[in-house]
């Protein structure tokens, strides 16, 4: 691995993480910066857009209205790099705290899989697509009925 190599896989994997910290602080300015301007996702797997990535945040929004807290967790990055493009398979866990009778805390988690094409631009590396894959839930149905 050359020393550049080494700086692509680590500004990669930065991206990602960042992307995590972004959404769990809702802090939509920073998650636009992450993607080219003609970036595109597929969210559809769990009900979300698949379109232009523009259209995240107001699915952030409307997704998290009810939600208390987020914590999202991205491992496993299964990085293919060339010189400007890489291909990207990462485990992710999303976990959410809402409200649920008599006080108390509703949680829930989502397993998934990120699919994701990064190209290498003039400042640096961002998403060009993102793909959610279904993996797994837990404790959302009652979330639904509560």
């Amino acid at each position: 691995m050359t020393p550049q190599h080494i700086s692509d896989r680590l500004e990669i994997q930065d991206v990602l993480v960042r992307y995590c910290h972004a959404v769990d602080r809702k802090q939509w300015d920073i998650l636009q910066t992450l993607f080219t301007d003609d970036a595109t996702v597929d969210y559809s797997a769990f009900g979300g857009p698949k379109g232009p990535a523009g259209e995240l945040p107001g699915y952030f929004i409307d997704v998290l209205a009810n939600v208390r807290s987020t914590q999202h967790t991205i491992s496993t990055s299964l990085i293919d790099l060339t010189e400007d493009h890489a291909v990207v398979r990462s485990a992710a866990q999303v976990m959410m705290i809402s409200d649920a009778p008599n006080d108390t805390d509703h949680v829930l988690f989502v397993g998934l899989w990120y699919r994701d094409s990064l190209v290498k631009v003039a400042d640096g590396w961002k998403l060009r697509e993102r793909v959610q894959e279904y993996s797994w839930v837990h404790n959302v149905q009652s979330a639904h009925n509560g």
